[in-house]
Parts: structure tokens; C-alpha cells; sequence
């Protein structure tokens, strides 16, 4: 019940030809409506330092690999993950940033979801993996958006739980700010109250499209 999604990509130039070529590298993002923007890289070679260089994004894709494509590594390395976001100037600050990770044991299926970078330059606890609460709300007499945020959110992030011998794919994914649904929004300029049946706010989001990490696979039995 939110606005019409939207889908972006990372291109070397604004032309038909450079986008194409964006979409079948798979370096795309999306976001539920409003214009955030995210990046995402994995490798062995980044480091916290990197996000205070000018030349970040070209040191990233240097040492790295960006979203959509695959990191193979042999070896019990864990990866690091450089994942960024800038918000929508005409929507709400951003709140959190966070890193999914899905894997599979079995015919079992797993997701952990991993916040990363807060707001405010708040810590994230270290046990549950979650920002602390910023104290964002919304006006629901007026739709006025309550609180502080950050304009954008950055970090370098490495997966507690890895495993090198464990398949395994990550994202990352932004939250801005709660703010008014839409309908909310209707009601208010009708002037009746919003639909009890549906939620009165939303936090509009973004998210990448995933890394793949593929473990080396470690040859078995004796060779002749």
C-alpha cells in the first residue's frame, strides 16, 4: 500500500547501451518508492580506512566485487562487505542500514538480518546486531516526520556467524524514517480518520541485489 517501486543501477555512463550493460552485470538495486541510493561491494581487501578516501567506490571495485556477482575465495578468510546508502532528500533521513545473509543446511532455509551502520552514529549492539532505537515517529494529526536521521550511512561490515565452508548469499538493505502511508495521508486531506484495517505508517526502504559467496570446492579422497 505504498508508492510504486523503483529500480536503479550502477552505470559507467547514462546511455541505453551502459544501463543494458548494468542489468545483465546484475549491479541493481531497488527501492520501495523513494529515491535512495545504495551501493554494495564484498572482498578481502576492504577496510574501515577505504570510507574516508575520495576515491572509495574505485578502491572498492579494485579490491572488491559489487552487487550482483559472485566472490569465490579458498581459504578461512572472512570476507569484508563495504555496503552504503545515500537518502532521498525529499523524504525522511535514513535510520539503519543492514546486511541479510541467506544459506541453506539441508532442505533448510535460513535468513539472519544484520544491522550495521545507525543513525546518528549510534553503536550497534554487538549480541542482538541492532541498532538502538533513534526515537523517529510520525505527527499522525499532521503526517509530520518526528526525529533525527543521518542523510546517509556507511560502514564496512564483516559476517560474525561466517563460515568458509558454508554457501552463502548477502544484501544490503536501508530504512529511512517512518513516515505517513499513503492512505493516512488521503484520510487526512479528506479529513476522516485513516482506515483502522491497514497500518498507519511505513518506513520506505532499498535494497541491492545479493552476493553470492561460493566456497572453493576441496578436492575428496586419494589421488592416485
Amino acid at each position: 500500500f505504498g508508492a510504486s517501486g523503483i529500480a536503479g543501477v550502477w552505470a559507467e555512463e547514462n546511455t541505453r547501451d551502459a544501463i543494458y550493460d548494468a542489468f545483465r552485470r546484475k549491479e541493481t538495486f531497488a527501492t520501495s518508492g523513494t529515491r535512495i541510493r545504495v551501493r554494495f561491494f564484498a572482498g578481502f581487501g576492504l577496510e574501515e580506512d577505504m570510507l574516508d578516501s575520495p576515491t572509495v567506490v574505485a578502491d572498492a571495485y579494485a579490491g572488491g566485487v559489487t552487487m550482483g556477482q559472485e566472490l569465490a575465495v579458498e581459504g578461512d578468510l572472512a570476507p569484508g562487505f563495504l555496503a552504503g546508502a545515500g537518502g532521498d532528500p525529499k523524504s525522511a533521513q535514513l535510520q539503519r542500514l543492514q546486511v541479510i545473509k541467506g544459506w541453506a543446511e539441508g532442505d533448510a532455509t535460513f535468513e539472519r538480518v544484520y544491522d550495521v551502520a545507525c543513525s546518528g552514529g549510534a553503536d550497534v549492539d554487538p549480541e542482538t546486531h541492532r541498532c538502538p532505537d533513534n526515537g523517529a515517529s510520525v505527527d499522525l494529526e499532521t503526517c509530520a516526520v518526528l526525529g533525527n536521521g543521518s542523510s546517509q550511512l556507511r560502514t564496512v561490515w564483516s559476517d560474525p556467524d561466517f563460515d568458509a565452508d558454508e554457501s552463502a548469499f548477502y544484501y544490503a538493505r536501508v530504512l529511512e524514517n517512518p513516515t505517513c502511508l499513503l492512505s493516512t495521508c488521503d484520510a487526512l486531506r479528506a479529513g476522516v480518520p485513516p482506515r483502522s484495517d491497514l497500518a498507519a505508517t511505513i518506513q520506505e526502504r532499498a535494497w541491492s541485489s545479493p552476493i553470492q559467496y561460493r566456497p572453493v570446492q576441496k578436492p575428496t579422497g586419494n589421488r592416485l
